[in-house]
Formats: structure tokens, C-alpha cells, sequence
């Protein structure tokens, strides 16, 4: 085989791998996001919490508050089945405790998760207290334990920053299939939801 034959079979290969990947990548792309999954309360069964929100918060951005009982440390859940593709510190810590809760505030989200659901869903869990209990590219199911309720990061008070995302846009969160009522940050206002994420 001449060195020229050899140059025309190699650059006919390379085009078709180029076009596979273009139309994997357009069809992964283009695809519209699927339903949204089943998504439950990201907290323990049978616990009613305060959701709210306040002005310059962010559209669809959920603070989750335990209407009872201790708050630091509490259990944080995955809200669906999905796979980790984020688990790590979000911007900087800084030094807010439950020995010291009024320490030097962080910046961003401290310590947080993402998972995705597929179909282009994904949830965000930030200011978690302690490094996320899940690593990157774990499989979770839906409940299992992601991490512990904190403070890191730019968080004034301990709490669960949570969102869902539909093709990487923020969305009205839904639990057990109603809506969460936090859909704008115009005002602080607050609802309460009891968890049916349960075994």
C-alpha cells in the first residue's frame, strides 16, 4: 500500500470518527429533558421542615429548616436515585461550627453535592457541615444519606441550600409530586412540608 493510499484511508477514518462523535454529541444535546423524577423531601421520613427563601436569594432556591429538634448535623438525603457528579467544597469554608456558630462566614456553597437523575435533572445540596459522606461517580438511591446539615460556605445559619435543575436551569422544586411554593426570591416568605422520603 502506497503512502498516499494509506494517508486517504487514515483521513476517511478520522472524518467518519469526527461525524459519529458530532452526532452523538448533537443527540445527547438536542434530546428535550425527560419527566421529572419522583423527587422527595431531601430529609428523614416523616420530618415536617420550613422551606423559604428571601430577597436576592435566586428564583427556585429552597432553604430547608427543621421545624423541630436538634439542627446541625441532621441527616441530609438524596432527594432521587441518581449518580454523584459533584462532591466536594463549593468556594471557600470558612469557620462556622456548632462550637463556634457565629465564626467567620465562607463563601459559596461549602461543602456540596450534585447529583443527576438523567434525563437532564439534577439536584444541589449545599452548606453541608462536614465533607459530603458520597464521592464522585457513586451510586445513590433515593434516601440514601449524601451528608450532615451545616453551615459552610456562605451561610449565615445552619441549613440545607437545595435546588433542582431541569438542562442545568433552576426550577420550581416539587416533592412527592406537589409543587414546593417557593418560586421567587421578591420577597421572605416560608412554607412546611412534611418528608415522604421513605424506605
Amino acid at each position: 500500500m502506497t503512502a498516499t493510499r494509506v494517508r486517504t484511508v487514515v483521513s476517511v477514518v478520522v472524518v467518519l470518527m469526527l461525524a459519529a462523535v458530532a452526532v452523538w454529541f448533537a443527540e445527547r444535546t438536542m434530546r428535550p429533558p425527560g419527566p421529572r423524577p419522583a423527587f422527595q423531601l431531601p430529609v428523614a421520613c416523616g420530618e415536617t421542615w420550613r422551606l423559604s427563601t428571601y430577597p436576592g436569594h435566586g428564583d427556585f432556591d429552597v432553604d430547608l429548616y427543621p421545624t423541630s429538634g436538634e439542627t446541625w448535623g441532621r441527616p441530609v438525603l438524596a432527594a432521587y436515585a441518581g449518580t454523584v457528579v459533584r462532591a466536594g467544597i463549593n468556594g471557600r469554608l470558612g469557620e462556622r461550627t456548632p462550637d463556634n456558630p457565629r465564626g467567620p462566614m465562607g463563601r459559596g456553597g461549602g461543602y456540596w453535592v450534585r447529583i443527576d437523575h438523567g434525563g437532564k435533572w439534577s439536584t444541589l445540596y449545599l452548606h453541608l457541615l462536614e465533607p459530603p459522606m458520597v464521592t464522585e461517580g457513586q451510586r445513590v438511591e433515593m434516601g440514601d444519606q449524601i451528608g450532615k446539615l451545616g453551615s459552610t460556605g456562605e451561610s449565615s445559619a445552619p441549613h440545607l441550600h437545595f435546588e433542582q435543575l431541569r438542562d442545568g436551569e433552576k426550577v420550581e422544586s416539587y416533592f412527592a409530586g406537589e409543587r414546593s411554593g417557593i418560586t421567587h426570591d421578591n420577597e421572605e416568605y416560608a412554607v412546611n412540608h412534611t418528608s415522604a422520603n421513605c424506605p
